[in-house]
């Protein structure tokens, strides 16, 4: 993954995209502290799609066995 600067990300944008289209996201930084990322479209479809844990127990069959046991908590030796 490349790092560039703002203005050079600005100055040269076809190439930022062409290289986030072949797989190879871009870091844009601002005063040296990364603020964005360029990637490909498909990239950020694949990861958007990816649901967040609470919807995925949301999604669980009420038949699947959710609840805790009895036993309580256990001893852990640190």
């Amino acid at each position: 993954m490349q790092e560039i600067q703002i203005r050079d990300a600005k100055a040269n944008l076809s190439a930022v995209i062409d290289h986030a289209t072949q797989g190879e996201p871009s870091i844009i930084t601002r005063h040296g502290k990364p603020t964005a990322v360029v990637l490909s479209y498909e990239e950020y479809r694949r990861l958007s799609a990816v649901p967040s844990f609470g919807r995925l127990l949301m999604s669980l069959p009420e038949e699947i066995e959710t609840e805790r046991g009895g036993e309580g908590l256990r001893d852990v030796a640190f």
